[in-house]
């Protein structure tokens, strides 16, 4: 039996596998997964749009690029810093002003007048993003107690996270094809108009009892670093990098995160606890969780290039192969939590990662037959669910053994490895196949790499955890925190 302490105050007694939510817990929880599907959607909404967008606003197809990277940059930069700032002044006070400001921002994007407007739409998103994500995951962990209920929120807020990202890919071209661009930034406007008005009234506020000054050199340093790692990383995306700008902040991103890394060592109440870093839960539940979003988004972009340019199949058909592979998440999202209550978060996160390694893998028997859909659609359907369980995992792992008022660095970490791991597949796996004289033998080249990738982390994760001997899980399927290299 499992003791769940809602935010109401009342407590009450549940089986370990079934904890039942309160009224008022369910209530709180569409309002966080809302948030969070909201800020999925704006990641594809609207890249089927682009070229209308481009048309409209008279922007050039390799200025197209910024209307991902505007909202790349500041989503990505600054989840660290405002995952420790809703700490430390508030995680709901920090979460409203995202809400408010990613509304506002989407309205301007929707009515914009030229691509300067439209621009300063989408970087004040990805900043609203930026203050949503880890205040919503961090407020979400506090206000579910470690176990099961905690693995079954974080399992529907996965779902819905993976969904989101489908349903965007399908929307957008519904959208664009009967309403214009415009109304994929106004779907936007809409939710936020929904969620805001619910949040303030069942939202709990937190944060850390004391409030140690923010440490400023590490925020500037983090910041600095993400922003100038992830801008690369973008551009090499689309232009490869041998450009002057990617060859300029590539090293400078990285030689930011290690002085990062020299300021936390000698500061008294750092942005990120070193400590932290070297747990057992946090180091290598990250890395599953860079692994498979890395990886999984690779898989995405070059079965887009494989069905459209090999099979010749339209936009409305690829959307479907991407939509059945969206049911098949939801599906995943409703029983991982219940394989983390028997297996523990640590082997469900290893388990899922040989899962999508295997099943990528089964994608090098695809050719230039057009039965070959079925086989990319089985496969990555299924890897997908896989791919749904190593995300719940690693962030139950990651965020497990945490106190309370570490949570937003906690969930600002997981989500910090899940916007680097979106962008850096891409760029460095990506290019293999749209630079190979023969697309298809790029794409299982590509494909290849990806499997193998995947399968040694799983390898790795599992040594790096060692379950059942140095870390050990508790009743409730949680992995407990145990700092690297302690015995």
């Amino acid at each position: 039996m499992a003791i769940d302490t809602t935010p109401t105050g009342t407590t009450t007694t549940e089986p370990l596998d079934n904890p039942r939510l309160s009224t008022r817990d369910k209530l709180v929880l569409f309002v966080l997964c809302a948030a969070q599907f909201m800020v999925a959607l704006d990641f594809s909404v609207l890249n089927v749009a682009l070229p209308v967008l481009g048309d409209d606003l008279g922007m050039s197809r390799s200025a197209l690029q910024w209307a991902v990277t505007a909202f790349a940059l500041p989503s990505g930069g600054f989840l660290l810093l405002f995952g420790r700032i809703g700490d430390l002044y508030g995680r709901r006070r920090l979460f409203l002003a995202g809400l408010a400001l990613f509304g506002a921002a989407s309205l301007l994007a929707t009515f914009a007048w030229d691509p300067a407007s439209f621009l300063t739409g989408r970087a004040l998103q990805g900043l609203g993003a930026a203050a949503i994500v880890p205040t919503g995951m961090s407020l979400l962990t506090t206000t579910f107690p470690e176990g099961p209920a905690r693995a079954r929120a974080l399992g529907i807020s996965g779902t819905l996270l993976s969904l989101g990202f489908t349903v965007g890919m399908v929307a957008g071209g519904v959208l664009t094809d009967a309403f214009g661009w415009r109304s994929t930034m106004g779907l936007l406007t809409v939710f936020a108009l929904i969620v805001l008005p619910l949040a303030p009234g069942l939202l709990p506020e937190s944060r850390t009892p004391e409030r140690p000054r923010l440490d400023v050199p590490g925020a500037i340093t983090v910041t600095a670093g993400l922003l100038s790692l992830i801008y690369s990383l973008s551009t090499a995306a689309d232009h490869g990098f041998a450009r002057a700008d990617v060859i300029t902040t590539l090293p400078a991103g990285l030689l930011l995160l290690a002085a990062f890394v020299f300021v936390e060592s000698r500061t008294a109440a750092p942005l990120v606890s070193l400590p932290m870093l070297r747990r057992r839960t946090v180091a290598w539940g990250n890395l599953g969780g860079l692994v498979t979003f890395s990886m999984m988004s690779t898989v995405i972009f070059v079965l887009t290039l494989y069905l459209q340019e090999v099979l010749r199949l339209s936009a409305f058909e690829t959307g479907l192969v991407f939509g059945f592979q969206g049911v098949l998440s939801a599906v995943a999202g409703t029983y991982t939590p219940k394989v983390i209550g028997r297996l523990g978060a640590g082997r469900t996160l290893v388990a899922s990662l040989a899962g999508q390694g295997a099943l990528i893998a089964a994608l090098l028997g695809l050719n230039a037959h057009t039965w070959s859909v079925w086989l990319a659609t089985a496969a990555v359907s299924l890897a997908s669910m896989c791919h749904l369980g190593a995300i719940i995992s690693y962030g139950l792992t990651v965020t497990s053994g945490v106190p309370d008022e570490e949570q937003g660095l906690a969930t600002g970490l997981v989500t910090s490895t899940q916007q680097v791991g979106i962008t850096v597949g891409i760029p460095l796996l990506g290019v293999l196949a749209t630079t190979s004289d023969d697309l298809l033998s790029g794409v299982h080249t590509v494909l290849a790499i990806d499997a193998a990738v995947v399968l040694a982390a799983a390898a790795l994760v599992g040594l790096g955890l060692r379950e059942g001997k140095a870390s050990g899980t508790n009743a409730s399927g949680a992995v407990e925190a145990e700092p690297v290299g302690a015995r």
